[in-house]
């Protein structure tokens, strides 16, 4: 009998044993996940042009000669897909995390039959195919309202803060659902204004909510192709993924690898900051935060 076999039939007699097996196949995930990635980063310092023959190390395709234009610093072409891409990332994170933390508590305030309809409405961009929303969008701007909203980068963003609204409301309804509604209800008690209510005592509980699903958000649509290839229109509007698929087709450089390695790092930098905040604001950090409010209120 074979180990993979082996260990199946001595998991099935002991389910409580130390889980071998699984461990292996989360390796292999793992590996088989980030060794390209790994690959493509190593590539970006290739001394020669070749993307599949290591001719050497070098920085060139990073800060190369200014003269040729090839590398990430001084290509205009690249820097201006970053650009895009970072501005994109940023804009649509800041309104959709704001829509979307607003609409998660408005649902939940809201009684009767319309927050049905209105959760149902926000999950639509949640479950369809995200190229359905891209060309149903193109459609719309293109055809249905020409003139008022041109192709690039505010259809982009129109299109992004669509796709990804639905993000924030689910993370912080389940916030919501998890601490209650004391905390407000005891503070309107007191005599606070609802509004008041909400900014020192509720935001502090939904903090670790809104960092994660700002962390969920900035990291989905700076790695978005479907939605900005349909919208952008024209180079100057392509963000850095359409650039690495034209490129593909084409005889791309390593320094396209070298934007790639430099969003992933960016990305990865927000997501350990967004990580840092989630810990810093979450549990009994965030309930003490909204406790000393509360306090406040009644002193």
């Amino acid at each position: 009998m074979s180990s993979v076999g082996s260990g199946v039939v001595a998991w099935w007699r002991n389910p409580w044993r130390k889980p071998r097996l699984l461990v292996g196949i989360t390796w292999a995930y793992l590996a088989w996940s980030i060794i390209p990635v790994l690959i493509a980063i190593a590539f970006s310092f290739n001394a020669g042009r070749s993307r599949s023959t290591w001719q050497g190390f070098s920085v060139k395709w990073w800060v190369g000669d200014p003269e040729l234009k090839e590398s990430l610093l001084y290509s205009p072409e690249l820097r201006t897909a970053i650009i895009q891409t970072l501005r994109l990332g940023l804009v649509t994170t800041i309104i959709a995390v704001f829509l979307g933390t607003a609409f998660a508590i408005g649902l939940d305030r809201w009684r009767g039959r319309g927050p049905g309809l209105a959760n149902f409405t926000m999950l639509l961009s949640f479950v369809i195919p995200e190229i359905i929303v891209g060309v149903s969008l193109f459609l719309f701007f293109v055809y249905f309202i020409k003139g008022l909203v041109h192709l690039g980068t505010i259809s982009e963003l129109l299109g992004l803060i669509t796709f990804q609204v639905s993000y924030p409301v689910i993370i912080v309804r389940a916030r919501l659902l998890s601490i209650g509604r004391e905390y407000e209800e005891a503070s309107m008690d007191l005599g606070a204004p609802p509004s008041e209510s909400v900014r020192r005592v509720l935001l502090p509980l939904l903090y670790p909510a809104i960092f994660a699903s700002a962390v969920l958000v900035f990291a989905d649509t700076t790695d978005d192709f479907v939605t900005v290839n349909y919208l952008s229109g024209g180079s100057s509007s392509e963000p850095l993924s359409v650039k690495i698929y034209d490129a593909a087709r084409a005889a791309p450089t390593p320094a396209v690898n070298a934007a790639a390695t430099f969003l992933l790092v960016s990305t990865l930098i927000v997501v350990a900051v967004g990580l840092l905040l989630y810990r810093k604001t979450s549990g009994a950090g965030a309930r003490r935060e909204g406790t000393e409010e509360f306090v406040k209120l009644q002193i």
